[in-house]
């Protein structure tokens, strides 16, 4: 059994909790810029020389900056305060897990238009590809049949347009001439019909181009040659699969490449049947993945299912994630923090905090609390909280807080990192 466990991480509080005095502000409301005094200072990162690793008041863990780290890692703190929100906003914290998966939204796949053989393929996975760049060149009989009809559509239509040039000549000589009575009736009608008949037969033509265009348009052979087809990429992004191989033979609809842009991704859920009616389309969900402990991402429920799969008793829920960074990759698993109904828990007097501050540490909603020292340094420990879905920027903690606590309101995946960092390999976050 780990330290930590025997120590009864995380239901006990990791150290000890300070009350208004300990701000030094006698009581001010005021986010402090931690670190500096009343003027404030300018942050950046921790990690640096002077983080201690100490036991808590309480048997808990605790982790020291000093004024130098404070001011590099934008670290700020603040009494917490309560405030209002209606009792349909407020809920309790539970988890569900989720996957990362490409938002198909931003997704090509490009599959083959007809039957042929791979001649090359241009790109390779993970490469970052432009708008029209060619990605897979393919040889197909039917592009080439395409690319004939298309050339024979072509010639016939412009010989319909000759002809149907002579018969408005003759139609217009014809009428002159009648108007002078000097061609008989029956040879100017005559003409009318050759003229109609022209324009039908034009019309005829014209279709059977639009037709023979459309055909090879689809294929992608109207500016091919010898049954040629150069598949593009419909928009930039970066190649997430690529299933063509050169030399061979494809079907008709089989996948060849697919294009993603990996800025925005979709988080999918499959939530119990129990947690069901928690999901609300723009709740701000919370959520961790394996392989970035120390981070706490977030993304806003864009989907919920109609019903439940009556195989597994869970309802699916999408979400849509903002990753503009790349450091999210598709196929990663997450532990998603999902609103948990606890309006029976009133509408007042609840601590209201930045979302920013609640991060997820070994899977449950945290917060930590700062305890100034006399040197412009400060302390931090970590508080496991129930939280609800917040509006605007704001979270609403229904527990672990009480109002006055200095609680750390910027810089949270700051400290998240360095306690993390501190405490491995005891403890996962």
């Amino acid at each position: 059994m780990s330290t930590l466990h025997r120590l009864g991480w995380p239901a006990i509080a990791l150290a000890a909790v300070l009350s208004h005095g300990c701000s030094g502000r006698n009581g001010e409301e005021k986010p402090q810029l931690a670190g500096t005094d009343s003027s404030g200072g300018m942050p950046a990162m921790p990690g640096m020389p002077g983080m201690a690793m100490d036991s808590g008041d309480r048997g808990g863990v605790a982790v020291s900056f000093t004024p130098e780290q404070l001011r590099r890692g934008r670290v700020r703190w603040a009494p917490a305060k309560t405030g209002e929100f209606g009792a349909a906003e407020l809920s309790a914290a539970a988890t569900v897990p989720g996957q990362i998966v490409p938002n198909e939204d931003r997704t090509t796949r490009v599959g083959a238009p007809a039957q042929g053989r791979v001649l090359a393929v241009r790109v390779s996975p993970g490469e970052r590809v432009r708008e029209g760049q060619v990605l897979v060149t393919l040889q197909s009989p039917e592009a080439g049949m395409a690319q004939s009809e298309l050339a024979k559509a072509t010639a016939a239509e412009a010989s319909e347009r000759a002809e149907l040039a002579y018969a408005t000549s003759a139609r217009d000589r014809a009428e002159r001439l009648l108007a002078l009575k000097a061609v008989p009736r029956q040879e100017y009608e005559r003409t009318i019909a050759d003229y109609q008949r022209a324009r039908a037969e034009m019309a005829q033509a014209e279709a059977e181009l639009q037709r023979a265009r459309s055909t090879a348009d689809n294929l992608g052979a109207a500016n091919a040659e010898s049954g040629q087809l150069a598949l593009r990429a419909a928009a930039p992004g970066v190649v997430l699969e690529r299933s063509a191989v050169p030399g061979t033979v494809v079907e008709a609809g089989a996948p060849l490449v697919v294009v993603t842009d990996p800025s925005s991704l979709w988080l999918t859920m499959d939530t119990p049947e129990r947690l069901s009616g928690l999901l609300r389309v723009g709740t701000t969900l919370s959520f961790v993945v394996a392989s970035l402990p120390a981070d706490t991402f977030r993304a806003r429920l864009r989907v919920v299912g109609a019903g439940l799969d009556p195989a597994t008793r869970t309802l699916p829920a999408r979400a849509v994630v903002p990753n503009r960074d790349g450091r999210l990759k598709p196929a990663m698993l997450a532990t998603v923090l999902i609103p948990a109904d606890s309006a029976r828990r009133g509408s007042a007097g609840v601590v209201i905090l930045p979302v920013g501050a609640v991060q997820l540490v070994d899977g449950k909603p945290a917060v930590f609390l700062a305890a100034p020292d006399r040197n412009g340094g400060a302390r931090f420990s970590v508080r496991q909280v129930e939280t609800t879905a917040g509006r605007g920027g704001s979270i609403a903690v229904v527990g672990g807080v009480t109002p006055g606590e200095l609680v750390v309101v910027e810089g949270a995946q700051a400290i998240k990192a360095e306690l993390r960092k501190a405490a491995s390999p005891k403890m996962e976050m």
